[in-house]
């Protein structure tokens, strides 16, 4: 059975973090709310947020871990220890990982993002250029590097693409949900609604 685990650190970037949950939820997809330190979690814009659990071993056991960006919750991210030797781990199994916005800093600081394709929110990119030995950043909306199993992506508004292409890489089909969300309409229509 496929399952993802998105873990929430305080100050996370909450519409990231949420918008995940919410997709893979719509897909009959096991979602796990994971908080770094405490189910509590105080988002970025004081959004508090009730987590299933608290990061620990199971995390090698989902099929994808994801990280919602904001500038301090991606630093909680990147200087915890236990999660840093978690997610080490879950990448020398071959697991899927998956960051946005300020959380690629997290991943490169692990060494997930080494020799990688991948995206950030602007601003951020220096930062994990330092940290990602020969990674390679691009601008897009967001990066699946398959080779790597990491998809990273831009910032808040990229939230929905982000969680599609999780979902896409997992080899799940989101053409319904696409459709009943409204998504594919947005992406069609947005440039002339402007």
């Amino acid at each position: 059975m496929t399952k993802i685990a998105v873990v929430f650190a305080d100050g996370c970037e909450e519409v990231e973090g949420l918008s995940i949950i919410d997709v893979f939820r719509r897909l009959g997809i096991q979602a796990d709310m994971v908080g770094l330190t405490s189910k509590q979690v105080n988002g970025d814009h004081n959004i508090q947020l009730t987590c299933d659990k608290t990061v620990d071993d199971s995390l090698l056991d989902y099929d994808v871990v994801a990280f919602p960006g904001g500038k301090t919750g991606a630093e909680n991210l990147r200087d915890n220890q236990k999660l840093r030797d978690l997610m080490v781990q879950r990448q020398e199994k071959g697991k899927w990982d998956a960051a946005m916005c300020a959380a690629p800093i997290a991943l490169a600081r692990y060494g997930v993002l080494d020799n990688a394709d991948y995206t950030c929110y602007p601003g951020f990119d220096e930062q994990t250029k330092k940290d990602a030995q020969n990674g390679n950043f691009q601008e897009t909306i967001a990066v699946v590097d398959k080779d790597k199993k990491v998809i990273t992506s831009r910032g808040p508004a990229t939230a929905w693409a982000f969680a599609y292409q999780i979902a896409e890489a997992l080899e799940i089909d989101t053409k319904a949900l696409k459709q009943g969300m409204l998504y594919n309409y947005l992406a069609d229509n947005i440039q002339d609604s402007l």
